[in-house]
């Protein structure tokens, strides 16, 4: 890799730093091309990318950032994944670890946030889009449901009262 090549990956992480909703750094020693190949799989089905990177450029990119402590991070063999949300890259590659004795997450950085592998782990748990918008949608019928009836509630008080005045007319 020539100088010029250098510059553009340090450009290229940058971009993916400043633009991705979180970035999980893992170690992947000792992967096969077949698991690789499986997790990129995962990881694309849910909108993130893993990318494996020089630590030494990866360093360098992190100069000037918020979260450039995590530079720390980066020894041995490690890939990055990120996502455009800030829990995808997280929940795929949390649940991958847990089956593979080869892929370890060493932390990550969302924002001004640095996370070790608990920390990571955790933001894992935290709800998807999906299930975001999910929720939200169900609440948002929730009150519409309550507002229906509610401006339903007085046009029946009045006819319930008209039945009643015509029974005892009839009566």
């Amino acid at each position: 890799m020539d100088r010029s090549q250098k510059q553009d990956m340090v450009k290229i992480l940058q971009g993916i730093f400043d633009d991705a909703g979180s970035v999980v750094v893992a170690g992947y020693s000792g992967m096969t091309v077949a698991q690789m190949t499986d997790l990129r799989a995962r990881l694309r089905e849910k909108g993130a990318t893993i990318r494996v990177v020089k630590n030494r450029l990866a360093r360098i990119a992190l100069k000037g950032k918020p979260f450039k402590d995590a530079g720390s991070m980066f020894t041995g063999p490690v890939a990055i994944a990120w996502a455009g949300d800030m829990v995808s890259a997280p929940k795929v590659t949390v649940e991958f670890a847990k089956d593979s004795d080869t892929f370890n997450i060493i932390g990550g950085f969302m924002g001004e946030e640095i996370f070790d592998t608990a920390g990571i782990e955790d933001l894992s748990r935290l709800p998807g889009r999906e299930e975001l918008i999910s929720m939200a949608a169900q609440r948002l019928l929730g009150q519409a449901a309550n507002l229906a009836s509610a401006l339903m509630a007085p046009s029946r008080n009045l006819s319930g009262a008209i039945a009643t005045i015509e029974e005892k007319a009839a009566a």
